[in-house]
């Protein structure tokens, strides 16, 4: 079990996105992948990925190239079983080049909590390494602050 589970209620939704952005942060594969079942199905930008394998792969090559990744989700909206969030991140590549990533996320869940479909909708922005604004999980001051719309 994933608690929270369905159905969401507005604080089990907030809390359901927190919980995704706190496991994303840690950047480990295989621990973000248990909070998908085994035949999760995935858009994210053009890839399309199927099941924990993929998943933890697609991670895997994520991370290895996103250096210094850190998140923020915020939820947009829920109904019983599926979660919509907007979130941010930052990381450099190779070079040094920061990026800000925006994007939408679209979650459904299985009973038990764990979701079974994820479609996301990305875009990168380079920043200057002075712009940046998301440096690791969040801190309570940050707790409760809405995503800057740039």
């Amino acid at each position: 079990m994933r608690p929270p589970l369905p159905p969401f209620d507005f604080e089990s939704a907030k809390l359901k996105v927190r919980v995704a952005e706190n496991a994303w942060n840690t950047r480990d594969p295989e621990k973000v992948a248990q909070a998908y079942t085994e035949d999760s199905v995935w858009r994210n930008r053009d890839e399309f990925l199927t099941g924990h394998a993929e998943i933890i792969d697609f991670l895997k090559r994520k991370w290895s190239t996103e250096n210094g990744y850190a998140l923020r989700k915020d939820l947009w909206t829920f109904t019983e079983d599926r979660i919509a969030v907007r979130f941010q991140y930052e990381w450099h590549d190779d070079a040094g080049q920061w990026h800000r990533s925006y994007g939408n996320e679209l979650w459904e869940f299985a009973p038990d909590g764990r979701m079974s479909r994820r479609e996301a909708s990305i875009n990168d922005v380079p920043i200057a390494e002075s712009d940046r604004r998301i440096f690791g999980p969040r801190t309570p001051e940050e707790d409760t602050a809405p995503l800057p719309l740039r």
